[in-house]
């Protein structure tokens, strides 16, 4: 079955999904989790002295970080957030599974994935919004309801952002189960290397860059 985790991963690279699903690589490197461990801890981060929040893996200055958990303490869904119905809950979907970090108690119930990385300026990145949608419909399949949305934390940046299951971001889910689905060698490589920067596999994986005359069709 499909996992939430390898759809987010092709949604970003399908190649890169090729190296991760050959080398069964699935746990987070210790920097993530621990990233991913401060989404639980806001209440006592909020009140953290700078000193504190200085030795942890936050990449915001701590003042600039105690007023984005501030600004969270502002939401209707706070109190969830900090004391969830549940917490790292594997869902069973229909066509996917995996784990969410938080389950928040509500009609309907609303799943949280706590990414180690940074927002961009507005909503979610593209395999976060792949991985929200695959978490949604999951529970939905477990619930026998519909889950409307569900949300991204950035813990290391105090921000989180709510996906809502539109019909943009349940058609690019749709076409990320085609696109894992269809994976039996290694998919084509990508233009951009850029983007693989980060990549662990950028080394046999030889993405091929473009230089800006080319993209110009110079």
């Amino acid at each position: 079955m499909l996992t939430f985790g390898s759809l987010a991963t092709a949604a970003y690279c399908p190649r890169q999904e090729y190296y991760a699903r050959r080398d069964d690589a699935d746990e987070p490197p210790p920097v993530a989790q621990a990233r991913r461990d401060l989404a639980f801890r806001y209440p006592a981060l909020r009140s953290a002295s700078d000193a504190t929040l200085a030795a942890e893996p936050i990449d915001r200055p701590p003042k600039a970080y105690r007023a984005a958990l501030d600004r969270l303490a502002e939401r209707e869904d706070w109190e969830s957030l900090i004391d969830p119905a549940a917490r790292n809950v594997l869902l069973d979907g229909r066509e996917c599974r995996g784990i969410v970090h938080k389950l928040l108690a509500g009609d309907p119930p609303t799943p949280t994935f706590a990414s180690p990385g940074r927002p961009p300026d507005q909503g979610v990145w593209e395999p976060q919004r792949v991985r929200a949608v695959a978490m949604a419909k999951a529970l939905a399949w477990e619930r026998e309801r519909e889950i409307p949305s569900a949300l991204i934390e950035y813990p290391a940046h105090g921000v989180v952002r709510r996906v809502d299951l539109t019909t943009r971001n349940k058609a690019i889910y749709r076409r990320t189960v085609r696109t894992v689905r269809s994976i039996d060698g290694p998919p084509p490589r990508i233009d951009d290397g850029a983007k693989c920067d980060a990549c662990d596999y950028r080394e046999e994986c030889g993405v091929r860059t473009r230089s800006l005359k080319s993209l110009l069709g110079l």
